[in-house]
């Protein structure tokens, strides 16, 4: 998928208002994802996005991948967004189920199976959730 297109999707889930704000969030979104996966499938992931956001999210390499469940993530989220947490959650939605129609499905595979059963709906597979 290309950049444009990566926008496109996500400023039409997320409902923003220009492409410049879904490039914003779905930085900050992939900049949370980076510290919860592993630096291994942080690689993995960001050589199948487009290359903006491929190389954001491996902007800061982690050593280890955080310990965190979803909730954290949507505060971590809100925090570099200024929003609020139940806007973070639709502001992951959007991305995070837009990374999932831009990757192979072996990758979003292995992305959910590194991370608890509750984030499964962030990208769309609300049938891998709890």
């Amino acid at each position: 998928m290309k950049r444009d297109e990566f926008l496109a999707r996500v400023r039409e889930r997320g409902e923003y208002h220009s492409q410049d704000e879904a490039r914003l969030i779905t930085e900050r979104v992939l900049d949370v994802l980076s510290e919860r996966i592993s630096p291994g499938e942080v690689k993995d992931l960001a050589s199948q996005l487009p290359a903006p956001f491929g190389q954001a999210l491996t902007a800061v390499e982690h050593e280890q991948a955080e310990d965190f469940g979803i909730e954290e993530f949507y505060r971590r989220v809100a925090e570099r967004s200024g929003a609020r947490p139940r806007t973070a959650q639709w502001d992951a939605g959007a991305v995070l189920s837009t990374v999932a129609d831009a990757v192979s499905g072996g990758e979003l595979n292995q992305v959910i199976s590194g991370l608890p059963s509750s984030y499964a709906v962030l990208f769309g597979r609300a049938d891998l959730a709890d």
